[in-house]
């Protein structure tokens, strides 16, 4: 069985919360537990995740931070796992979660089976991204001009409107239409929260 989580970490400053996507084929009653018991909140392969991109190997000391979650995973047939993550330059993170129900995965077949684990992890989250970014995450495709990169590049270096339009040889005017656009364009609600969220994106 499989699970791929993608998720996308945004500074809380940001004003936008972390989206989270996952697809897998585990039994419906563990699905169900999992999002009742919003899991994805203590799961601990999933907070290995953003802190890792190291496999991770289900046992009771890996999983040791939240035995509940474990005991209940075990319930529903998942004994054994392998959990890797990758994160790409839009600040956009994946999780795949491979388990099964019997014997645990050894040292020995994890070395075997690293590199292809490894590979795998980097093509799902890649095919993945592509299908599902345009609707969860438009913003991560947009184009800003050089302007506006610009005038936001200014902006994160703590100038106003009035200092940046000095800076440019531009009116306020213009400077306050480039951020207006790129407010539209990112999704933010203010110029701050559209400079991270554009240095999160790997704009700036």
């Amino acid at each position: 069985m499989a699970s791929i989580t993608v998720l996308r970490h945004a500074p809380a400053v940001a004003g936008s919360p972390a989206k989270v996507i996952m697809l897998n084929n585990y039994p419906s009653s563990w699905q169900q537990r999992y999002t009742q018991q919003e899991y994805v909140k203590v799961d601990p392969t999933v907070s290995h995740g953003k802190r890792s991109t190291l496999p991770l190997v289900w046992s009771d000391k890996s999983l040791a931070s939240c035995p509940a979650f474990w005991e209940d995973a075990r319930a529903h047939g998942l004994h054994a796992g392998w959990a890797q993550s990758c994160h790409d330059a839009k600040g956009i993170g994946g999780l795949l979660n491979l388990s099964r129900s019997d014997e645990s995965v050894s040292g020995k077949e994890l070395r075997e089976i690293a590199l292809k684990l490894s590979w795998l992890v980097d093509v799902a989250h890649e095919g993945l991204s592509q299908l599902l970014i345009e609707k969860y995450l438009p913003e991560a495709i947009t184009q800003l001009t050089a302007r506006e990169i610009e005038v936001l590049r200014w902006t994160a270096d703590g100038k106003t409107s009035g200092e940046i339009s000095r800076i440019m040889g531009i009116s306020d005017r213009t400077v306050n239409f480039h951020i207006a656009n790129t407010l539209k364009k990112l999704n933010a609600t203010n110029k701050t929260a559209a400079t991270i969220k554009a240095a999160m994106l790997g704009i700036l």
